[in-house]
């Protein structure tokens, strides 16, 4: 099953803004886009009183502030946007949480997207979702802009493959090489046609959206409440750009990194491009494209992929499909199941031992290809194996349960946080 562009009923929404929303949709005509603002952390915790004397400092007038309704885990990282602007060294781990937070929810609306995010600590950002589909084509491109309040950021997070779109899928095994028109050192260096074409399917409209951001204006439109331009303009231009993803959008993620590299007209932007963070991310192209980006030293170490345990779709596409490489620095999180599953018995039986976890480690040797388009059906079985306290042990060779985003959330969240909610 296909998704469509959306309905009048398909984007009403809680807050009033409907025929806001429609227009949005609707003003594009090929494309579709919705537009939205986070809610305030009032709104966020309407069942939470401010606590304590820090708060009784603050002047009733201050109730709408954020630091009126902050508790010691709310938000989930306190001064987000400056920390995100200011990062020198990647990866990040509050970065690589904030980014696997956002691939994992990208699989829902703009409104839940911009809702996760200020709970993460991006307080009233502006979101904009940017949708393209093309059922012939195997084109599903979906793109949000999440922008900091204060302008100084904004994360791109490309959605990937959803379980029950077809045009999904067939963007997944879309495998054809196109060659791609960049002056690399070997002229013939290709790329999987599905991925590129589902990048450029909303690549203008993303491009305009960070064009307006660098120029000191929000991404997206107004919304109910506000009036175009004077809400339009933004506290701060923009200093910081990452782009995520996950599964699909990993490889979208990174494929606009390297259009953005090579495309002089691109030059104000990509400058501002901090890192690239992507999940269980499928190979983008071949060994000559590859080459080229390893050799761009500056350029490939902002591209960072993490693979969970047994992901088997980092090594996509198979080998029967045309030799295709990764390039970046990735990292691996290494568990043994094993270990999981004896811990597990022991748990069961009434012991207070908690099972070992694992540890992201950087690696030279990256993930290599799959030999055939068998080794994802292989894969696939795990989603059941692993439910079961004994299979769980069993070693295998690829898994689907590893790509899951939950799990990539889960290994990236850093100790002192209990989750992505910040209750």
């Amino acid at each position: 099953m296909t998704q469509s562009p959306p309905t009048a009923t398909d984007v009403l929404s809680p807050d009033g803004h409907d025929a806001q929303m429609m227009r949005s949709v609707l003003e594009t005509g090929g494309l579709w886009t919705v537009d939205t603002r986070a809610p305030s952390y009032r709104q966020l915790r309407p069942f939470n009183q401010p606590d304590g004397a820090r708060y009784s400092q603050l002047p009733e007038a201050d109730e709408e502030s954020a630091a009126y309704w902050e508790t010691d885990g709310f938000p989930v990282h306190k001064g987000l946007s400056t920390h995100l602007a200011g990062i020198e060294e990647h990866p990040d781990p509050v970065a690589a949480h904030v980014m696997a937070v956002c691939s994992g929810y990208a699989y829902s609306g703009a409104e839940t997207v911009s809702m996760i995010m200020a709970r993460l600590g991006l307080e009233k950002n502006h979101c904009r979702l940017i949708s393209a589909t093309v059922d012939a084509m195997f084109i599903c491109s979906r793109a949000f802009l999440i922008q900091s309040g204060d302008g100084k950021v904004v994360i791109l997070c490309y959605r990937g493959t959803e379980p029950t779109n077809l045009a999904n899928g067939l963007t997944d095994v879309d495998v054809e090489p196109e060659r791609i028109n960049y002056q690399f050192e070997d002229p013939c260096a290709s790329v999987h046609a599905g991925f590129y074409r589902n990048v450029r399917a909303t690549r203008h409209e993303v491009m305009e959206a960070l064009r307006r951001a660098v120029a000191g204006r929000s991404v997206r439109k107004p919304v109910e409440g506000e009036v175009e331009g004077e809400s339009d303009r933004m506290p701060g231009k923009l200093e910081a750009l990452y782009i995520t993803g996950h599964s699909l959008g990993g490889a979208m993620a990174s494929m606009l990194a390297v259009m953005l590299r090579h495309e002089k007209k691109y030059a104000a932007v990509a400058e501002l491009l901090k890192g690239v963070y992507t999940f269980g991310q499928p190979m983008i192209g071949d060994p000559s494209l590859a080459r080229a980006c390893e050799n761009d030293r500056e350029f490939s170490r902002k591209i960072i992929r993490y693979v969970h345990g047994d992901d088997v779709v980092p090594h996509f596409p198979p080998v029967t499909a045309g030799p295709y490489e990764h390039f970046g620095r990735e990292y691996r999180y290494r568990i043994s199941h094993l270990q999981q599953s004896v811990s597990g018995w022991l748990r069961y039986l009434g012991s207070s031992y908690q099972p070992q976890t694992g540890a992201w480690r950087e690696t030279d040797t990256y993930t290599s290809q799959m030999s055939s388009f068998l080794g994802f059906a292989l894969g696939a079985t795990t989603l059941a194996a692993r439910k079961s306290q004994i299979l769980r042990a069993l070693p295998v060779v690829y898994s689907l349960e590893d790509h899951l985003p939950a799990h990539y959330i889960g290994a990236l969240t850093p100790g002192r946080v209990s989750d992505e909610f910040g209750d």
